[in-house]
């Protein structure tokens, strides 16, 4: 038997499939762990020796419902439920 061509013809089993949570088709079936965000464990994997795949899935690349008026909102001291004072027109 040789380890490259027809080998490879044999491969026909899935070993990892979709994940819930990171939607990479990195969720391994028999560990039942995904290789790429680390799931079901409550954590995100993470390391720092792949300072891309941290680049890829940091704060920001998604749609930051919350955090994006953030700045605005410190910016005038997080106030709420007041109006504008009507400016009146001289003559």
């Amino acid at each position: 038997m040789t380890k490259g061509t027809s080998s490879f013809g044999k491969r026909h089993n899935k070993t990892h499939t979709l994940c819930r949570r990171c939607g990479k088709s990195s969720y391994h079936i028999q560990k039942s762990t995904c290789a790429s965000c680390g799931y079901p464990s409550p954590k995100m994997r993470k390391y720092n020796w792949s300072e891309k795949a941290l680049r890829r899935r940091t704060t920001g690349t998604g749609r930051m419902r919350h955090l994006k008026h953030m700045p605005r909102r410190f910016k005038n001291g997080f106030r709420e439920g007041t109006e504008a004072k009507k400016v009146v027109k001289k003559a």
